[in-house]
């Protein structure tokens, strides 16, 4: 008896009369692809050159020549619930993390760490023959479990990566990282050129290449989750001097270039005409010239350390290329939100007062004018800036990060996948959100979404594959309905209409420390927009008193799909930029509540 003609080996009372037997690992089909997630933390969707921005990005341009451009492309208002969608393949309710981990509620949908039910693409991908790769930012485990001790199984390692390198948390300081490898704490190298994003491309590569090296065959995930363009605008002060005169004529007329710039790249419609200016944000010419000066310092920290990215993102693409990997890739690039609000009215040198409160702009100005050489190239500051750069950022979209109007939910995605894409350099326009992303990966790639993993039962995927836009650039969005939820802000896209509300939270510092879900206004006194998408690509038009039954039709589905995907209940449980301001205790100023 030949070895393959059982599934055991054959025990006899000798050598002689047994057969033994070697179980073939699990290897993917013949020649599958690798696949690799890029993903930028709080980048506008005009803020990459191949989108209409002045900041120099010739790796994700390259990347975009070679591949496609999505324009109508969506993520979630926040980046953690992002993360879970599109590594799972599903709503981000639906696996626990409907918030931030920061801001577990005791609810299903709002548990702060992935369920079980709903393996990542990494878990998946490791019983069919991939290793499974990561760096940079986690953020998808609450930081009270990131011990010696654990508990770890939401750790990287145990949601389904083979390797990990990065920041378990939220935001970290680029010069200082706070770190961990596989399941512990390390120590930043210690070297004066030292910067978070290139130790992520340096991992990332030498991750690969370790791969390789063991295994000449076997196919690999790769996740590079960038830190950057985040808070702290941290990079070194050549970038930031490069930028100054670039943004010296103010974020008007940076929105303005950049929708013209769209329109002649095809981007947009070419009737396409900016909004208003976000709520809180003034014209640049209101603001005297000293205070101009710092607050474009402060963007062009923001501009120098995209373009930063872009480098060492040009370094893992031309590794990958020299091993012989790039065209046998599914390169996919994207941001976790829009640009972020939380820099205030003028920005900051402490962004971490978005969660306390901002000084007056005078105050928060003069702390920027007295310090403008340490903006970006010193540890010492959480450096951000205003909303009006956040909302140039989001060219020609309304709102910002937090919020489900286009603002906050429109990402700029490029895809790369040689041989299978029709016109390299295309745009594609079908409706998409980040849930679709992993079922995309795993048609390409030919691996399937497993009924259980780890021996727990899976749930569906919820998003479909975009890979039939690849080689059919009109054809038809496979996609019906999305709803959207985060912090009490709604919105749900249907047949290319799309109902959204911004709902302003009420909250006090201290129900903010201790995670109350119970500080919320009334949901029912929401009032809903409408927006016919298909002919109003950046939502100017409200036509909700043109079309009443149809806007009380896709509110009820949104509640409806709320409670299937296990958004409920609503809360708001952190404080928008443009909700009331933050107060102490009982609602208290804090200088009278002891806050």
């Amino acid at each position: 008896m030949s070895q393959t003609d059982h599934d055991g080996p054959v025990i006899g009372r000798t050598f002689a009369d047994s057969v033994p037997f070697f179980p073939e690992p699990d290897r993917s089909r013949a020649g599958g692809p690798n696949v690799v997630y890029v993903l930028y933390d709080d980048l506008g969707w005009a803020d990459f050159g191949c989108f209409g921005s002045e900041i120099s990005t010739p790796t994700v341009d390259r990347l975009a020549a070679e591949g496609l451009r999505y324009t109508n492309f969506h993520v979630t208002p926040l980046c953690s619930p992002t993360r879970a969608c599109l590594l799972t393949g599903r709503n981000h309710h639906s696996t626990g993390m409907g918030m931030l981990p920061n801001f577990a509620m005791g609810y299903r949908g709002y548990t702060g760490q992935l369920h079980h039910e709903t393996a990542t693409i990494g878990e998946m991908a490791q019983s069919q023959g991939y290793t499974t790769l990561g760096v940079g930012k986690w953020h998808l485990t609450p930081m009270n479990q990131f011990t010696g001790a654990g508990p770890f199984d939401q750790w990287p390692l145990q949601r389904g990566f083979d390797r990990f390198y990065g920041t378990p948390d939220g935001m970290t300081n680029q010069w200082r990282p706070d770190l961990i490898e596989d399941n512990h704490w390390v120590e930043a190298p210690d070297r004066e050129d030292y910067h978070f994003t290139a130790d992520i491309v340096d991992h990332a590569i030498d991750f690969v290449r370790d791969h390789r090296n063991g295994d000449a065959e076997r196919p690999f995930f790769l996740y590079v989750a960038f830190c950057a363009p985040h808070f702290p605008h941290h990079v070194a002060k050549e970038y930031v001097d490069k930028y100054v005169p670039v943004f010296e004529k103010g974020w008007d007329a940076t929105r303005a270039d950049r929708l013209a710039r769209q329109k002649e790249l095809g981007l947009v419609p070419p009737d396409t005409e900016l909004p208003p200016r976000n709520p809180g944000v003034k014209g640049w010419d209101e603001y005297a010239p000293e205070d101009q000066a710092a607050m474009v310092r402060l963007q062009a920290a923001y501009a120098g350390m995209v373009e930063h990215t872009d480098e060492h993102l040009g370094r893992l693409v031309a590794a990958l290329e020299q091993m012989g990997e790039l065209d046998n890739t599914l390169f996919v690039l994207c941001s976790d939100n829009g640009a972020s609000q939380e820099g205030g009215e003028v920005g900051s040198m402490n962004a971490m007062k978005f969660f306390f409160g901002y000084e007056s702009p005078e105050t928060e100005l003069q702390v920027v004018k007295d310090n403008l050489e340490a903006i970006g190239c010193s540890p010492d500051f959480i450096n951000t800036y205003a909303v009006g750069w956040s909302m140039a950022g989001n060219t020609p979209l309304k709102r910002w990060k937090q919020d489900t109007h286009a603002g906050g939910v429109r990402s700029p995605l490029v895809v790369r996948f040689p041989g299978e894409i029709a016109d390299p350099g295309g745009i594609r326009t079908q409706f998409h959100h980040a849930i679709d992303i992993t079922p995309t990966a795993l048609d390409v790639t030919g691996m399937s979404a497993p009924d259980h993993v780890k021996g727990v039962a899976q749930e569906p995927l919820h998003g479909q594959s975009m890979r039939y836009t690849f080689g059919e650039p009109e054809a038809e969005t496979v996609r019906t309905v999305q709803y959207f939820e985060m912090n009490g802000q709604r919105a749900i896209w249907q047949d290319g209409w799309k109902a959204v509300t911004h709902h302003e939270p009420m909250l006090s510092l201290e129900l903010m420390l201790t995670g109350d879900a119970g500080s919320v206004t009334d949901f029912d006194a929401d009032r809903w927009e409408l927006y016919h998408l298909d002919e109003d690509w950046n939502e100017l038009v409200d036509r909700a008193a043109d079309e009443p039954e149809r806007l009380a039709a896709m509110v009820e589905r949104w509640w409806e799909e709320a409670a299937r995907y296990d958004v409920l209940p609503l809360g708001a449980s952190i404080g928008g930029m443009n909700g009331p301001p933050i107060t102490g205790r009982h609602g208290l100023p804090p200088e009278e509540s002891g806050a």
